[in-house]
Parts: structure tokens; C-alpha cells; sequence
């Protein structure tokens, strides 16, 4: 694959730029609440399931292939108007979600290790915590954007490890935006409950 620029005396391919560009346009639509991002985002992991193949990034690789099939389903799941009124977990689920997520991290880097993969740590971390993040974005829960930041923050140090210095960047792109998304959620949740009470209320008061 042809190198676009170097920058750092790291060659930036065409493959790679593609990818980025592509991510973050999808990130961006996702934050907005658009069913739209998800055509993005399968056209982006498509492109990075090819570059991670390229390094040998097993976990990497598979992670991609696993956000296509998310993209379909959160096509169909977020429906026309996408996420309007974003839900949020029970404290329960959100301490399952970490527990469960930990006992398949530690399982699965033995089984990276075992086919030869590299950086077996962060490349299963990354799996597992984009596996969950992107769960809770198609199922419209405003913690999918907590667990973005925290995967963006270690994907961001892992592949700057691989000298992957242009999907590093792009981490971090990811992490400033999850910020953001985490932040337009929120505030589109409150609204939601907010109205959600004063119904009963207007209710109540049209009755008598």
C-alpha cells in the first residue's frame, strides 16, 4: 500500500488515511445520536480489519470484523430518527459489565498468545472494551461512551507501541469525541427523564 506523507520517519499509507478519515466522520455522526454513522463505521472497520491483518494484530483484526456486524444491527436497531432519548444502566449492570469484561480479558490473552499475535495485553483489552462499548451504543445506553473513553485512552498508547503513530492519533481523535458524545448523551437523557416526569404531572393537572 502506497505511503500518502511521513511524518516522524513513520510512512502514513493510503490504506491508513482512509481508515482515519473514515472513523472519525463515523465517531462524529454517533455522538449526534444519526443512524447514519453506521454506514461509516462498517466502511471504516473494513479498512482497518485490512491494515491490522497487515501487522499481525490478531485481536485488532477480529475486533473490526465484529463492528461490521455491528454496524448492520445498529442500522436497523437505532430506526430513522436514531437515538433521540439515550438510556442509562442500574449500577448492577454497569458492575457486571466490568466484571464479565475483566474474566474475558484475562481468557482471551492466552488465546491470542497461543497464534502468535502481538501485544497480547492491550490488543485483547481493546477487543474486549470495544466489544462492550459498541453493544451499549447500538442498545442506545449512555455508558457505551464512558467505555469509549477508557478504550480510547489504551488504544491510543497501544498502537503508538506498534508504531502505528497515525491510528494512535486517531485514538486519541476518538477519545476527545467520545468526551463529546459522552457529554451530548447526557445531556439528551436528562432531557428525556425530565420530560418523562413533568407528564405525569401535565397529567394529573389536565384531569382535575
Amino acid at each position: 500500500m502506497g505511503v500518502v506523507f511521513t511524518a516522524w520517519d513513520y510512512g502514513v499509507t493510503y490504506l491508513e488515511l482512509s481508515a482515519f478519515v473514515v472513523a472519525i466522520i463515523a465517531v462524529w455522526l454517533a455522538s449526534t445520536g444519526t443512524r447514519w454513522a453506521w454506514p461509516f463505521y462498517f466502511v471504516s472497520a473494513f479498512l482497518y480489519a485490512w491494515l491490522f491483518v497487515e501487522v499481525d494484530l490478531v485481536a485488532s483484526a477480529a475486533l473490526q470484523m465484529i463492528f461490521m456486524v455491528a454496524a448492520v444491527w445498529g442500522w436497523f436497531t437505532w430506526g430513522r430518527d436514531g437515538v433521540s432519548s439515550p438510556k442509562t444502566l442500574d449500577v448492577k449492570w454497569r458492575i457486571a459489565i466490568v466484571v464479565v469484561g475483566f474474566v474475558v480479558w484475562l481468557g482471551l490473552m492466552p488465546v491470542l498468545s497461543s497464534i502468535g499475535a502481538a501485544a497480547t495485553l492491550l490488543d485483547a483489552f481493546v477487543l474486549v472494551g470495544s466489544v462492550a462499548a459498541q453493544v451499549l451504543m447500538v442498545k442506545g445506553f449512555v455508558e457505551a461512551w464512558a467505555a469509549w473513553v477508557v478504550v480510547n485512552v489504551v488504544g491510543t498508547y497501544h498502537y503508538a507501541s506498534q508504531q502505528l503513530y497515525f491510528t494512535s492519533l486517531l485514538y486519541f481523535v476518538l477519545l476527545v469525541l467520545a468526551v463529546w458524545g459522552w457529554w451530548q448523551w447526557s445531556q439528551k437523557s436528562t432531557t428525556s427523564q425530565t420530560s418523562a416526569h413533568a407528564l405525569p404531572a401535565a397529567d394529573s393537572r389536565d384531569s382535575s
